[in-house]
Formats: C-alpha cells, sequence, structure tokens
C-alpha cells in the first residue's frame, strides 16, 4: 500500500479551513454506493487508489456486469427515496445522485449500453488503463503482467454486449464500427502498447521477461480476435447515418452537462461565439503582424517563431512543469485558497502515445499527487508554447487540479460519492475553460500570442456546439456548405472543422470521429463554461460590491463536482 506522505495535521491545518462532518444517513448510503461501484470497477480502483476490486481484474463489460449495475443503481434511488436530507450538504448529495441514477437506468432501459467510438470504449479502456499503474517496482510488474493475462476475458464480455446491441438496437454506425476495428487491428499489431509495456518490463526485471512478453501476446491476440469479430459479427447491423437524432442526442448532452439546454438556441449561440472569436483573432493577427495577414497565417508564423518552440518531449515536460509551479505560487492566496497538499502537481510525459492530453487527481492519502499527462504521439519533437499554455492552465491550475483535488482533499466535509463518483464534463470541463479565460482576465496572457492560443482553444470549443448539435439533429448545413450537402453530416463537418481549427488534419480527422461517436459529450465543454460565467455574473449581481472572488471560488471547489442544474441552485443559495 502507498505510504501517506501528509500527517493527519498537515493535511487539516492548511489554508482551507476543514469542518468535521458528521456522517448522515445520506452520506453513508451515498458512501456505500461509491464502495460498490470500486468492488464492481477495478480501473475505478487503479484510477482513484481507493481500496476496492483486485486491480488485476477488469469490469465485468458484459450484459451480465449491465444489468448488475443496473440493478445496483435501482435500490440505491429506492434506499435514497426513504430519506430526508438534513442539510444544505445532504440536498445537494440526494439531488445529484437521483438525477445521475437516473440517467444511468435510462441508458439501460432503452439499451444504449455498447457504444462504439474511438475514445470512450472498453476497447480503449482495458489498454490504457496502465498509464495509471505504477510501474517501478519487480511488484508492479507482476500486477500489470496479471491484468494484461485478463485482457482476453474482459473483452469477450464486451463482445457479448456489443452482439445484443448490434441486434437489438439503437443501431451503430459503421463508420465507428470500423474505425473500431482498425484501433483494434493496432493493438493487435508490434505497435501495440502491449509490446511497448513488455519490452519495459523486461529491461527493467528481466526475470519476468518471457512471462510477460507471452502474456503481451495473448492480450495482443485478444485484440485482433475482438478486430474480426466487429468485422464479422456486428458490422453487418451498421447503419450509414452518423446522426443520433433529437431524441437520443438529448438524453446525452443532459448527461455530459448535467443541465438541459435549449439545444436550438445553444446552436444559434455557438455560431454567434464562432463569430466573435473570428474577429478577436483578425484583431489580434493586425496586432502581431500588420494589416491584411490572415489568421491562418498569423498561426504560421507563431509556429514558426524559434522563441516560441520547444523541441523534444522532455522539454515539452519542463516547460510545462515551470509552467504550472509559476500559476501554483501566483495564485495561492491571491484568487484562490489552494490547500498544501494540493501546491504540487507534477507534469508527465505519458507512455501511450495517443496524442490525448489529460490530468489523474491524486490518491485519497496524497501518497501519489495530482498529475498532467500528455500522451505525445511517437515521432513529434516539436512543439509550440503559444498554442499549448492554456492546455497548462485547463488541465492544471487553476483547471482541473484545483477542482479535482480540492474534492480528494475534502475528506472530512464530502462523502466518498460526491468526492470520487460524480463527475459531469459540462461541470468539469466546463471549469477548465473557466481556468483559461480567467488566467487570460487576471493577465496571464498578455502576449499576443498566448492570446491567439487562448481564442484557438475558444474557437475549438464553439465550433464543436455548431458542429455537434449540428450534425446530430442534422440541421440545414450552413450557407457555404450547401453545395456539399444540404443538411449537415461528415463530409459538411470535415470542412467546417478544417476552415475553424488550426490542427494537423490527422488531430482533425481523430476529434471528427469522436463527435459522432461521442455524441453531446464535446459541446459540454463550452456550454459549461457559458453555465459557469452565467453562475458567476448571477453572484455578482446578488452580491453587488460585497462580491469577493476568491470567496466564489472556494465556495463552488468545495461543493465537488454536480450536473449544472444542481450547482446552480447551491451557489445561489
Amino acid at each position: 500500500m502507498p505510504r501517506c506522505t501528509f500527517s493527519h495535521c498537515e493535511l487539516t491545518c492548511s489554508l482551507v479551513l476543514m469542518t468535521k462532518r458528521n456522517l448522515t444517513a445520506i452520506d453513508q448510503l451515498a458512501n456505500s454506493y461509491m464502495q460498490s461501484l470500486l468492488d464492481m470497477t477495478p480501473e475505478l480502483v487503479t484510477a482513484l487508489g481507493m481500496p476496492g476490486a483486485d486491480e488485476s481484474k477488469y469490469s465485468d463489460f458484459s450484459p451480465v456486469g449491465s444489468e448488475t449495475m443496473a440493478d445496483l443503481n435501482r435500490r440505491t434511488l429506492s434506499e435514497l427515496a426513504k430519506l430526508n436530507p438534513v442539510d444544505d450538504t445532504d440536498r445537494a448529495t440526494a439531488a445529484a445522485m437521483r438525477d445521475e441514477l437516473n440517467v444511468r437506468l435510462e441508458y439501460h432501459n432503452l439499451g444504449e449500453e455498447g457504444d462504439l467510438n474511438n475514445i470512450a470504449t472498453p476497447l480503449q479502456g482495458v489498454a490504457e488503463i496502465f498509464d495509471n499503474m505504477p510501474q517501478d517496482s519487480l511488484e508492479d510488474w507482476k500486477l500489470i503482467t496479471a491484468r494484461m493475462s485478463n485482457t482476453s476475458q474482459a473483452l469477450a464480455g464486451w463482445k457479448k454486449t456489443l452482439k445484443k446491441r448490434a441486434e437489438s438496437g439503437p443501431p451503430l454506425s459503421i463508420r465507428q464500427i470500423e474505425l473500431c476495428i482498425d484501433q483494434a487491428k493496432n493493438t493487435a499489431s508490434e505497435n501495440s502498447t502491449f509490446v511497448d509495456l513488455a519490452n519495459r518490463a523486461a529491461k527493467k526485471h528481466p526475470e519476468i521477461a518471457e512471462r510477460i512478453n507471452a502474456t503481451a501476446k495473448s492480450a495482443q491476440a485478444a485484440y485482433a480476435d475482438l478486430a474480426e469479430f466487429l468485422a464479422d459479427v456486428v458490422a453487418p447491423f451498421g447503419v450509414e447515418r452518423d446522426a443520433f437524432g433529437r431524441e437520443r442526442y438529448a438524453l446525452r448532452s443532459y448527461d455530459s452537462i448535467g443541465a438541459a439546454v435549449d439545444l436550438d438556441e445553444t446552436y444559434e449561440w455557438g455560431k454567434s461565439e464562432l463569430d466573435r472569436i473570428i474577429a478577436e483573432q483578425n484583431d489580434i493577427s493586425r496586432e502581431l503582424y500588420g494589416p491584411g495577414v490572415s489568421i491562418r497565417e498569423a498561426m504560421d508564423r507563431l509556429n514558426n517563431d524559434p522563441s516560441r518552440q520547444l523541441h523534444s518531449s522532455e522539454e515539452l515536460r519542463e516547460w510545462m512543469q515551470e509552467t504550472s509551479d509559476r500559476a501554483l505560487d501566483a495564485l495561492s492566496g491571491t484568487h484562490f485558497d489552494i490547500p498544501e497538499p494540493l501546491r504540487k502537481l507534477e507534469c508527465m510525459i505519458a507512455p501511450s502515445g495517443t496524442g490525448a492530453i489529460y490530468y489523474t487527481g491524486p490518491t485519497d492519502d496524497f501518497s501519489r499527487g495530482g498529475r498532467m499527462w500528455w500522451a505525445v504521439p511517437h515521432g513529434t519533437e516539436t512543439f509550440t508554447t503559444w498554442q499549448e499554455k492554456t492546455t497548462v492552465y485547463h488541465e492544471g491550475v487553476p483547471g482541473h487540479h484545483l477542482q479535482i483535488g480540492y474534492t480528494t482533499y475534502l475528506k472530512d466535509e464530502l462523502n466518498d460519492w460526491r468526492r470520487h463518483g460524480c463527475w459531469k464534463s459540462g461541470h468539469g470541463e466546463g471549469w477548465a475553460l473557466y481556468a483559461e479565460g480567467l488566467m487570460a482576465e487576471l493577465g496571464f496572457m498578455e502576449d499576443p500570442g498566448d492570446r491567439m492560443g487562448v481564442l484557438d482553444s475558444e474557437r475549438l470549443r464553439a465550433a464543436r456546439v455548431v458542429l455537434d448539435i449540428g450534425v446530430h439533429l442534422e440541421k440545414p448545413a450552413p450557407t457555404k456548405y450547401q453545395h456539399i450537402n444540404p443538411t449537415w453530416n461528415r463530409d459538411v463537418a470535415w470542412e467546417f472543422l478544417k476552415d475553424n481549427v488550426a490542427m494537423d488534419h490527422s488531430f482533425l480527422s481523430f476529434e471528427l470521429n469522436r463527435y459522432l461517436g461521442w455524441a453531446g459529450q464535446a459541446p459540454s465543454y463550452k456550454v459549461g463554461h457559458r453555465l459557469w460565467k452565467e453562475m458567476r455574473a448571477e453572484a455578482t449581481q446578488r452580491e453587488g460590491s460585497a462580491f469577493d472572488l476568491k470567496a466564489w471560488h472556494t465556495k463552488a471547489l468545495r461543493l465537488g463536482s454536480l450536473g449544472l442544474d444542481v450547482m446552480r441552485e447551491e451557489l445561489a443559495s
């Protein structure tokens, strides 16, 4: 077991005053539910570093596992209905749990398990979980080997769910099926993360080389079998239509945001946001390089500016760390109360090489701190600081690190489910975008190149709102793209994305396929940001000259992750 590096005194006597909360009946139910999740979900145990299921295993991805989870959700809802909140914390917990469990059951009842996409399914999760597992000692590698040996069993259960979904619906897009076939084949190839893991293990601990190499080959074979299964069993049921349709999309939008939004109004708002951002980018292009310089040309010049370049993964990691450390020092005690255990964020290069950038929270005892990860694609050696500075603030401080780290820290105030089991991307990613904008507001992005980076990030998120709603609701295509197709489809979306997002086309292709297969999630960033700004504006109006930004940030962070409808009610109370 990891050893806690902070004493009880240090944990409780930091910048934020802690109040010991006596567990209520609702807290106890929430804790029990969270423990059940940990007992049923070994990957969650790994991610959180909390006691639960055997980390050498995987979740049951079969229909039996889905039904077992649904039974747990039904029982928990039934027990919750018998309990009365005793205070504001209970009220928020009960509202959030009812919301979350009802949505999970609605997915289950509609047969929506068994999604296929390029980013958020067991296909990716089974292989990527190793990034979060310690890889230092011989015992660490033995545990990795044991989990790797269970790859075939995990995927076998998931294949049963996929078969049920293919035969019974809702329909799966043939495009997503084909993408997943390609991913499965790649994971089965010599480029597999399993090969990389085995090679690193053998180098550090030759005594297990034979065993882990054999285990890696069995895991590769399981993915090869999955590719064949998808082609032979699932693909014949695939449909050409990418759109989820309004009814299915509305559920997924609500699930991602934790708030009901008017999808048609949000689509129009997204278009107006794009217009605003483009106008500001044009202004910065002129400021940087003079009249007549286009946004794209300005970005090309920024990319080719040697003073804004980094030339290795290690240079990137060091720059990330320096940028993060400066933000922590500057914000602590001024605009945020940052507890001592959160005063460290470790910036890491993830070995998986997928291109993803993400944050993992600290363990419950803070023996492992918060980490920002960049899975640099193999062969990528040049990075631009103007475009990525805002990303450090998004993933680190004051973004996900403060948000997720706070909920870990508030052990004596929030129950386990509120701290670790309740997550809405509209809240989490909305806060992270708020953090990006806040750093610009506070003067950390005064350099016009850095400001262009903030706007570039905003433009991507605004484009996602328009594209995602446009495609899945099959709205009329913008006039500029009517010659391609009268309504939004993938071809329209591709041209729209190329016009609005300054990314390499390989990244853009991955992004577009993500939006098509993971409906409603991508807009939650920008929509969540909109709602966060509205909540702050409402607090400013209520409190007038007495409004204290640091106090508001503290109150918001101490609530933990909630759906944004519940969050709005709590911040207004």
